[in-house]
């Protein structure tokens, strides 16, 4: 009797979660949003002497004053930049399919962050400046399209593995919301490991709500085989935090071995080369993720709440 009580409530809280789930998703749907995109990278590409002007006036911050013409025009016309803007109008034509992904993603920005202006979107090349692919500002969204071609792309050789694996168009929905992050969730004050992957699992928790039809491995930047690594290892990597007391440690050292992109995490044991990078934060959002789903705090209240207060009342408990 019991037995079967527990699984009608069981069953009911299901649905419940369901019909909630399903309500926010209509409720998504339902935001206006219009993106305004602008293709300056093709504008660009078609110039010529004439008609700069035009293009000056319409694109100002992409043209500063100190200097002259002549090196836009010389820009225009070297064979290299030709080169890659071909590349990217062949991977790039007609940008439809990446509006409406991105679209959708301002449809649950919205939804989310109701106050939130909607940027007009920009597309350009900057000669493979990856560490800038993402430039968000209050009004601008500005995404360099060298920076999506593909992995084994010839314009990437010379890039360390690990970045260039990055740089593929399935990550750049996750590479704006990285952006977005850093105007919602503030780097904690608290020099603390723990408090460092709590950052970066709110990210990743971020992602999660602004883009649910990605996989775990695009937002965090994993292929299939490092996501399944750090699945199959959760458990041995949390019980290495905690019994090196890395946890509260504020050994700046910490950031490059754990949290920062790299080929692999450094753990100073044999099994260094299979791990991927960025470990701390991939357990960062675990800890979210248990916090969040043993809670009923509203979401908005998640993005300034301090760690310990998250790791305390998230009671993680890694996968063995």
């Amino acid at each position: 009797m019991y037995r079967n009580t527990v699984l009608i409530i069981c069953m009911f809280c299901l649905l419940g979660s369901c019909k909630k789930e399903k309500e926010i998703q209509a409720a998504i749907a339902n935001q206006s949003v219009a993106l305004k995109v602008l293709r300056f990278d093709k504008e660009f590409a078609a110039a010529t002497p004439d008609n700069l002007s035009n293009i000056k006036s319409k694109y100002p911050y992409f043209f500063p004053s100190q200097y002259t013409d002549s090196i836009w025009i010389a820009k225009i016309q070297d064979s290299l930049q030709i080169e890659l803007r071909q590349a990217v109008d062949s991977a790039f034509y007609d940008f439809k399919e990446e509006q409406e992904e991105i679209t959708m993603l301002f449809k649950h920005i919205v939804y989310y962050f109701p106050s939130y202006t909607i940027p007009t979107v920009i597309t350009l090349t900057t000669e493979v400046d990856y560490e800038n692919r993402i430039i968000l500002t209050d009004s601008l969204l500005l995404i360099g399209l060298d920076n999506y071609l593909g992995q084994d792309h010839r314009f990437y050789k010379g890039i360390d593995r690990y970045i260039s694996k990055g740089l593929d168009k399935q990550y750049l929905e996750s590479d704006i919301v990285s952006a977005l992050s850093k105007k919602v969730i503030s780097f904690p004050g608290d020099r603390s490991f723990l408090a460092q992957m709590v950052y970066y699992g709110k990210e990743l928790y971020l992602k999660d709500l602004l883009i649910p039809w990605q996989s775990d491995g695009q937002k965090i930047g994993y292929d299939t085989d490092q996501l399944s690594w750090a699945q199959v290892n959760e458990e041995q990597i949390w019980r290495y935090f905690v019994e090196r007391e890395l946890l509260y440690s504020t050994d700046p050292k910490l950031g490059p071995r754990f949290l920062d992109p790299a080929p692999f995490s450094k753990f100073r044991l044999e099994l260094d080369n299979e791990s991927p990078g960025k470990l701390g934060r991939y357990i960062g959002w675990q800890i979210v993720r248990a916090f969040m789903e043993k809670t009923e705090l509203p979401v908005e209240q998640l993005w300034n709440l301090p760690a310990e207060t998250i790791f305390k009342q998230a009671n993680y408990k890694p996968k063995k």
